[in-house]
């Protein structure tokens, strides 16, 4: 029986809507969107500051200095990047509606200002039993690491739990160590394949 639903943030309730802002910044810095993406997530700082080993503010700071901008011209710059993402917060509803008959937790790769934000800004921490985020852990998913931590915080067993993540090699990641996992395309998706998969492990 599932007894834990873990959310990814980033690519399920909180999602692009509009790319426009991200094509325009990345036509205007000489790049293609997909290369603006990699270079405010990734690389090796990006991959630091999810893990938690830098802070958001000196991720901000490589970035400027990558660009040649000062640090208020790349909180700008991000500021513009985001313009286009919403949380659903009627996704976010249907998960505190979960959360009356299940453990449900976040489980986000993500920077050090999060849970602030998930508190002080959008105030959608009654949805989930924890926030479970990589910089605070210095682990990011798919290390199956951070799912045994999370399904320690939760006190279920591996095939008690699932993942709906946006991100395929996170749902493998998640398969590896024993939990279900959805790959998140679309709300309606999303909710045909855990109600599915929640009938089928009814008890």
């Amino acid at each position: 029986m599932i007894r834990a639903i873990f959310f990814d943030l980033g690519g399920v309730l909180v999602r692009t809507v509009d790319f426009t802002p991200r094509e325009r910044l990345a036509n205007r810095l000489g790049m293609d969107r997909s290369a603006l993406e990699d270079f405010i997530f990734g690389g090796e700082s990006g991959d630091r500051a999810q893990k938690g080993e830098i802070s958001l503010r000196r991720h901000w700071e490589n970035l400027a200095s990558c660009l040649g901008f000062s640090v208020q011209q790349v909180k700008d710059l991000v500021d513009e990047f985001f313009a286009g993402d919403v949380l659903d917060t009627a996704l976010v509803d249907y998960v505190r509606k979960l959360h009356g008959h299940y453990k449900t937790a976040l489980l986000s790769n993500a920077w050090d200002d999060t849970r602030q934000v998930i508190v002080e800004r959008w105030h959608i921490e009654d949805a989930f039993d924890e926030l479970i985020i990589s910089s605070e852990l210095g682990m990011v998913k798919p290390d199956p690491r951070i799912f045994r931590l999370a399904l320690d915080k939760l006190g279920v067993e591996a095939n008690q739990a699932v993942l709906v993540d946006d991100m395929q090699r996170n749902v493998d990641g998640a398969r590896r160590v024993g939990l279900e996992g959805i790959c998140f395309q679309s709300p309606q998706q999303m909710k045909l394949d855990l109600e599915r998969l929640l009938n089928n492990h009814k008890g």
